[in-house]
């Protein structure tokens, strides 16, 4: 008898594009999926370019052991296609860099290779990850930390309302500390949408 998979937390229908849903990170059932991501060369800001299959599941078997930290896979149309986690930034080195403020959640997001390209996906994603984030009444600030080289991902958060704040330096990289209010992201998905 096949397991269940856990169901989605937060589901959106895109127009044109189909729907984008999260799920909690299943370790018996995603690890290899992510495996196959985070090796390819695209994905090197994440840091398990040589990672075995046990070493990403032992990364995510950390992950999920803590009460601060938590993965979410998340699929369009019900295939993998994202991950998402969300962390509280007190209990993240990142939170020694500044100072932390209630409602603060830290997110890191890796889009998986896709199958053939769908204009607009990468945004849509982001937008899920956002939307359901803000979702959550007690996040009012959004807080990520992009390796400082990796500029497509600066730009993709500043174009949803994300704003530097200062380099940092985290324990295995220089990163663009940035922040993202609630006012700010609608502020851009009203601009994104009108433009």
């Amino acid at each position: 008898m096949t397991r269940a998979l856990p169901e989605p937390t937060y589901r959106r229908f895109v127009a044109g594009l189909g729907t984008l849903s999260l799920r909690p990170f299943d370790l018996a059932e995603d690890v290899t999926t992510l495996h196959s991501w985070v090796t390819q060369p695209y994905a090197r800001y994440w840091g398990l370019l040589t990672a075995s299959v046990a070493d990403v599941h032992a990364e995510y078997l950390r992950i999920a052991s803590t009460a601060h930290h938590r993965a979410f896979l998340g699929e369009h149309d019900g295939r993998p296609a994202f991950l998402m986690e969300r962390y509280d930034p007190a209990y993240d080195a990142v939170g020694r860099t500044y100072d932390v403020a209630p409602g603060d959640v830290g997110m890191h997001v890796l889009v998986g290779p896709p199958t053939a390209p769908i204009p607009g996906f990468t945004g849509a994603v982001f937008e899920t990850i956002m939307d359901s984030l803000f979702g959550d009444p007690l996040v009012d600030r959004v807080v990520v930390e992009p390796d400082v080289r990796n500029v497509k991902i600066q730009a993709l958060n500043e174009r949803m309302g994300f704003r530097k704040h200062s380099i940092v330096t985290l324990p295995d990289k220089q990163a663009w500390l940035s922040f993202c209010t609630r006012d700010q992201y609608a502020d851009a998905h009203r601009m994104n949408e009108a433009g």
